[in-house]
């Protein structure tokens, strides 16, 4: 379908009825549902929920000691840890927005149960050469780019499968969900890591995370396919690619929003890299330490999705609540490098973590509800890119700064760029708002002027 700049300023409710199936399809309208868990009483996403559960855990052990095992093979070297996490992304530059005009292409479902059958051999694979003690540096570096390439294909996908397990009406909620499982997995994997390297060495968390991939398969296989709130198909044909950026760029709405989200996942979220390399370079501990630290960002994260939960259940985001929570970002961030003691950086980490939940989920929610179905999945793909895309950069970056300037740095700077593109971002949808011809208009735009 040809996306006219005319199609592209449709009203809320006329967006709202092609995602929801036709009576005859089986799926009749049904009325929302509040309550924090509203999505769980939909089965095939209560399928999908409970594998993640599982799985999160593994990835996030895995995570920690992948991230340990670079920092131990190069010496405890900062700017090797940015390599690995630089080589991990580098495939979503490449091919996330291939991925999204993938999804939007063939069955969601299908594809996700491949790639995570890739991802489960890339963390055995991983798992077998630690455990046999020949596991070398560029080993690492090689199966986290394949893991970035699983990686890369496997996000805009899941992404943009939400809104077909749960239907319209609930992917605020389902969104917040999945975000609690994913920081609940960040308190429970990381605590569980660093304490299980010391004991039995990283090898074996990478071979139980291939065991916990196997929910996520089971999940996806026990789902009804019948009872999906699937948009319409759409067929093969050349320039998909360029009609979903033609898409974005008719709408400056979701063109402001993702610029704010690229400058504060690439400059401002950067603690993967930066908590190993505070713990290990500015207070000296050890996996525990660093198990630690990442535990404590997991508790504001986890508790800022749940009550993102809750919110997605009383409508939709606004994007004044995007604003604040990147300034917020921003300047916890500065705050918490400031922290002279590990025990006070640690505890300045939970509203961190708080602010960083309610920022993504708030722009995720955001760009999925405002999006026609059938470019969803093209959408998707290209924030996956502006989320993710700039940590081959943001990654050596970070290792950089540490090294030059201490292992504060990142967090001093990281926080001043969020609080500065947050700024701008909002004085740009401020004046539009203010421009009663401003080209700025549908669902989106609506909540600018509203909210």
């Amino acid at each position: 379908m040809s996306l006219t700049g005319s199609e592209t300023r449709v009203p809320w409710k006329s967006l709202a009825t092609p995602n929801s199936p036709p009576a005859t399809a089986g799926h009749p309208r049904k009325e929302s549902r509040r309550g924090m868990f509203a999505s769980l009483r939909v089965r095939n996403y209560r399928l999908f929920f409970s594998g993640q559960v599982v799985s999160n855990i593994g990835t996030w052990m895995q995570r920690i000691a992948q991230d340990w095992l670079v920092f131990t093979l190069s010496g405890f070297d900062p700017v090797a840890l940015g390599i690995a996490v630089a080589l991990q992304f580098t495939p979503t530059l490449l091919l996330s927005l291939w991925a999204g005009v993938l999804a939007d292409r063939i069955d969601k479902r299908k594809l996700l149960v491949a790639i995570q059958t890739g991802t489960l051999l890339q963390a055995a694979a991983l798992g077998v050469l630690d455990v046999l003690g020949i596991v070398t540096l560029w080993q690492v570096y090689l199966l986290c780019f394949v893991l970035g390439t699983l990686s890369a294909l496997e996000v805009p996908t899941r992404q943009s499968f939400v809104a077909e397990m749960v239907g319209r009406d609930q992917v605020a909620n389902a969104v917040a969900l999945n975000s609690s499982v994913f920081n609940m997995a960040r308190i429970v994997g990381p605590a569980i890591a660093g304490f299980a390297i010391t004991v039995v060495g990283t090898g074996w968390l990478f071979l139980g995370n291939a065991l916990s991939t196997l929910a996520v398969l089971a999940g996806l296989l026990l789902m009804r396919p019948e009872e999906l709130f699937r948009g319409p198909a759409v067929a093969r044909a050349k320039g998909q690619l360029r009609e979903g950026l033609r898409y974005v760029r008719g709408r400056p709405d979701l063109v402001t929003v993702m610029v704010l989200v690229f400058f504060v996942s690439t400059f401002g979220i950067t603690f993967f890299t930066s908590l190993a390399i505070v713990a290990g370079n500015v207070f000296e501990t050890r996996a525990d330490g660093y198990g630690l630290l990442s535990t404590l960002l997991a508790v504001g994260t986890f508790t800022g999705a749940l009550l993102a939960a809750r919110r997605g259940t009383r409508g939709r985001p606004r994007v004044r609540l995007l604003l604040g929570s990147a300034i917020a970002l921003g300047a916890l961030e500065i705050g918490t490098a400031l922290m002279p003691t590990y025990l006070a950086f640690g505890l300045a980490l939970v509203p961190l973590g708080f602010a960083t939940i309610t920022f993504l989920n708030t722009a995720n929610a955001l760009v999925q509800t405002s999006v026609s179905p059938d470019m969803r999945g093209r959408v998707m793909g290209l924030y996956v890119l502006v989320l993710i895309g700039g940590n081959p950069v943001g990654g050596p970056m970070t290792g950089w700064l540490a090294d030059l300037f201490g292992g504060r740095s990142p967090f001093y700077i990281g926080g001043a760029v969020s609080v500065v593109a947050a700024v701008v971002c909002a004085l740009i949808l401020a004046r539009r708002s203010r421009d009663r011809v401003s080209p700025v208009t549908g669902p989106l735009a609506e909540r600018v002027r509203l909210g």
